[in-house]
């Protein structure tokens, strides 16, 4: 075999394990995502959602609500989502009425 040819095979080779050996690494840190610990991640809690709100007794607005109610009340607000059962069934009337 030539010389040329034996450095063609070789390269092609290392050129294959290296990309295999970088598949590998990106794989691996793709898998890596960051860790949340159990129970600080709110939205993957169920007792956030069974706790009253901590500004239940500050606000007539909270009472009712839960923790992860109180959380997403200032992103509801923003968004023009109903704040209460009361609010829900207005709009709902309102909407029959429409009709």
């Amino acid at each position: 075999m030539k010389k040329s040819t034996k450095g063609l095979i070789v390269g092609s080779l290392v050129s294959a394990g290296g990309a295999a050996l970088a598949t590998a690494a990106i794989k691996k840190k793709k898998g890596d995502d960051a860790e949340v610990i159990e129970d600080t991640d709110m939205r993957n809690s169920k007792k956030i959602d069974q706790r009253e709100s901590p500004d239940a007794d500050k606000a007539d607005e909270e009472k009712g609500l839960t923790e992860l109610d109180h959380a997403y009340r200032a992103e509801w607000s923003a968004n023009g989502f109903p704040q209460t059962h009361q609010a829900m069934e207005e709009l709902k009337e309102e909407g029959e009425d429409d009709k």
